[in-house]
Order: structure tokens, then C-alpha cells, then sequence
């Protein structure tokens, strides 16, 4: 990546996305009576059960709960940073998975969760999907960020 514009562009979309993540995890983690247990309720598509299932059992609803509000801090602290960028980038590529997957946008999928906009397909969360996979071909945190300083680093030694 020699263009700075374009380093510019991709550092700042992998922050931007950093941000997203880190503040949905901060406000969920600030609201003591949150729980992922309505949003995996009203799931639906061809993996409801399972998603259904992680919110039937008590504590497999807090293991839930706990790794989604700290998975999105550690995610959006790590591209924020540019720490350990591909590794946050695989973790948010997943767990947005899942967000898409809970509830798919398909003709005929209704949803008791208020939803905004009207999507076939292509949704907010997928397009976000999509950014990061985008921004895993490109080493971001090399550029700027705390991973160009540990792996400068650990070239040296």
C-alpha cells in the first residue's frame, strides 16, 4: 500500500468499523437489564433452533451475553488500534455472521424486534460483513497502528 490516500481511506473505514463495534459494546455493557435474549428469540431462517437454543438455558445465555458485550470491546479496541488487526477483523467477521444469520433478510421473514429499513439480501451488517473481509487483504495495522510497532519488534529480535 503506497497510495496514502488509500491508506488513509482503509484505516480510517477499519476505525470507523472499530468504533461501531466498540461503542455497541460499551452501551451494552452500561445497561445492567440487557440481554441478548430477545434479539436470539426472534430469530429466524434455517439456524433459529440454534439460536433459540443458546437463549433457552440460563447460563449458556449469560456465556452468550458476556462474549458478545466483551467480544465487541476487544473487537472494536483492536481495529481501533490497529492491535492485532487480523485477528479482530476474523472475530467481527464472525460474530456479524451470526448477527446475519439470527436474521436474515428474506421475503416473507417477519420480525417482532423493530427493524429499520426494508433489505432482500443485502443488509447493513452484511455490507459492514464485507468491509472487514475487504480490509483483511489489506495490512492496516502495519500501516498505522500498535501492530506495526510489535511486529517491527518482533522482526528485530
Amino acid at each position: 500500500m503506497k497510495n496514502k490516500s488509500q491508506i488513509f481511506w482503509l484505516v480510517t473505514l477499519r476505525v470507523v468499523i472499530g468504533w461501531h463495534f466498540l461503542y455497541e459494546g460499551v452501551v451494552k455493557l452500561a445497561n445492567p437489564n440487557w440481554s441478548s435474549a430477545g434479539y436470539l428469540l426472534d430469530s429466524a431462517g434455517f439456524l433459529k433452533e440454534f439460536f433459540y437454543w443458546l437463549a433457552s438455558d440460563p447460563a449458556m445465555l449469560n456465556t452468550v451475553d458476556f462474549m458478545n458485550v466483551w467480544g465487541l470491546i476487544a473487537i472494536g479496541l483492536g481495529l481501533i488500534l490497529g492491535l492485532l488487526t487480523k485477528p479482530a477483523l476474523w472475530a467481527g467477521i464472525i460474530l456479524l455472521a451470526f448477527y446475519y444469520l439470527s436474521h436474515p433478510p428474506l421475503v416473507g421473514i417477519s420480525y417482532g424486534l423493530p427493524m429499520e429499513g426494508s433489505y432482500l439480501l443485502v443488509n447493513k451488517t452484511l455490507i459492514e460483513l464485507i468491509a472487514m473481509i475487504v480490509l483483511m487483504y489489506f495490512p492496516t495495522g502495519m500501516a498505522i497502528g500498535i501492530d506495526s510497532l510489535i511486529f517491527k519488534r518482533a522482526k528485530k529480535i
